[in-house]
């Protein structure tokens, strides 16, 4: 039985250095699936201690160029600054990105503040032309929540 993670070899940390990028052996998301695989591939904490913040930065093919942690919190929060992520977005030449964090708790339903912020990047990637494509809450028991999947990306 293969134990190797399915995306780990393909996803790129985001550490503003810049160098050429083969975009041949990057992965493609079609799906919240796809992005909920990626983001738990490379989810460096435990997922039922903190409440972290990520990216995945995507070029016009919907293929992940690299990632990023935004913020790392505590049992009940974390703060996910819109200047942090979308300035990490332009340092990436993103297309778009793909916002995800964890709920300790396992109760993947958005609060009121994951709703906002949601609406808040939605509106200042517009400005910018970086769509956020989708925004998912994961927990620790492979479940996640997917703010477009439930037609809460506007």
């Amino acid at each position: 039985m293969n134990t190797q993670p399915l995306f780990k070899t393909f996803v790129r940390e985001l550490r503003m250095n810049y160098g050429v990028v083969s975009y041949t052996d990057c992965n493609k998301v079609s799906s919240s699936l796809d992005a909920s695989k990626i983001f738990r591939d490379i989810w460096a904490h435990d997922m039922s201690h903190r409440e972290a913040f990520y990216i995945l930065c995507l070029n016009r093919a919907n293929k992940v160029i690299g990632y990023a942690l935004i913020s790392l919190g505590g049992l009940s929060g974390t703060v996910a600054d819109p200047k942090v992520i979308f300035s990490t977005a332009l340092l990436a030449n993103a297309s778009s990105l793909i916002c995800g964090h964890n709920h300790p708790s396992a109760n993947t339903e958005p609060s009121q503040a994951d709703i906002s912020l949601t609406k808040k990047l939605v509106q200042a990637g517009a400005s910018l032309d970086i769509q956020v494509l989708d925004h998912l809450i994961l927990s620790p028991d492979d479940t996640y929540f997917s703010f477009a999947d439930e037609n809460l990306m506007s």
